[in-house]
């Protein structure tokens, strides 16, 4: 079908895993859905299953978009087929088939939600596993975009690589975050990728003065997020800074782990465990340096906040995504990925010197408005048009 140009609002699709699963996806989607809703376009977020017992985030009830789970409990998990045993296996036939019919039938719903779509529409697609449902959706007239908020090495060293390759082959354009990255995808025999930096969550008009002696963390106390690498920096740096302190934002299945972790190392008396704060601002303001200590990264929301509150920022370098925010040695340092001394030592750098501090918390906030909203906002629509011709 012959996609029509459309000069005002748009019907825009995002299409996720969960429409309210806590996490950096969600974040980003809802702040799209509202950007895009305030340039009058019409947005509906679909989350293909409700989110996981006690993770999901209660929607506001100012929302400017709509909001549809098409799952009431999560569809039966099915295993690969792995030679003539699983073939015979009945039992897993059965999970196999009803998972395929539950597809199918949640397929259809989204096709009758997509057909209801003026002229124009869009369909986002922000993770490959919610793909597998638009594939089997009608998407005639609409154009469909599929994402990966990833870096291509952590999508690599997992099962989504495969699936990004398969079911994003065909869509109009497939997105990453950074152009290194688009470059990769690329070179695997992929000739529809483009990338789109996420947007800045929010630019406070009052930054923090980085007066308070406080090194702080955000995120999810999760393996991949490394805090355990933080408290081992940290364990470093204490002795010599006794007036700091080592605030970590944040809730998860590691906490325990992590407190037991840190009062091996010592440093429980100089760590702060604020649990999830809903005053992300807030948290920056009272801080002087940020700590992004993740093993793996795609396009960080934590720094770019941090940035923006004028905090310089020292990060493991784990992805194109963290170097594309964080210029090393001129607006926040980078460390090799895993390096705890040189991360401890880019710490110690910053606690030591306010000046700098000051220095690099002020270019950092000038150099991270490069992903102002209308920025992003207004490439994306200029992306809209050039696919709708």
């Amino acid at each position: 079908m012959t996609k029509s140009y459309a000069a005002g609002p748009r019907d825009i699709f995002f299409v996720s895993n969960s429409v309210n699963e806590m996490g950096g996806i969600t974040s980003w989607s809802h702040q799209m859905a509202r950007l895009f809703s305030e340039r009058g376009h019409r947005v509906h977020l679909i989350g293909i299953v409700p989110a996981p017992e006690g993770r999901a985030h209660e929607l506001a009830d100012d929302v400017p978009f709509k909001a549809t789970t098409l799952y009431r409990d999560h569809p039966p998990a099915v295993r690969p087929v792995r030679g003539l045993k699983d073939r015979l296996n009945v039992a897993e036939q059965r999970r196999r088939a009803a998972r395929e019919a539950g597809m199918r039938e949640q397929a259809a719903r989204m096709s009758a939600l997509f057909r209801a779509a003026k002229p124009g529409g869009v369909v986002i697609v922000t993770q490959v596993w919610a793909m597998e449902w638009v594939a089997l959706a009608d998407t005639a007239g609409l154009t469909v975009v599929g994402m990966s908020h990833e870096s291509f090495e952590t999508c690599r060293k997992s099962s989504r690589f495969g699936r990004v390759k398969r079911f994003y082959a065909d869509v109009d354009r497939m997105l990453t975050l950074t152009r290194e990255d688009a470059d990769r995808w690329i070179r695997q025999r992929m000739d529809n990728v483009g990338f789109m930096p996420n947007p800045l969550p929010f630019f406070p008009d009052v930054p923090s003065d980085r007066s308070r002696k406080c090194v702080v963390s955000i995120g999810r106390l999760h393996e991949e997020k490394g805090v355990d690498l933080l408290l081992e920096a940290w364990a470093q740096v204490a002795p010599e800074h006794p007036d700091w302190t080592l605030r970590i934002y944040g809730s998860g299945e590691e906490a325990e782990a992590l407190r037991k972790l840190a009062a091996e190392l010592g440093v429980a008396s100089s760590v702060e465990w604020m649990g999830r704060t809903s005053d992300v601002p807030g948290a920056l303001r009272e801080s002087a340096v940020f700590a992004l200590s993740s093993r793996g990264e795609g396009f960080p929301l934590a720094p770019m906040e941090a940035m923006a509150t004028a905090v310089p920022c020292v990060a493991f370098d784990v992805a194109p995504g963290v170097r594309e925010i964080i210029t090393d040695g001129e607006d926040g340092f980078l460390a090799p990925p895993g390096n705890i001394t040189e991360f401890a030592r880019h710490l110690d750098t910053l606690m030591s010197d306010k000046e700098l501090r000051d220095t690099m918390g002020e270019v950092a906030r000038e150099n991270i408005q490069r992903f102002s909203t209308d920025e992003i906002v207004g490439r994306w629509e200029d992306l809209f048009a050039l696919l709708e011709r």
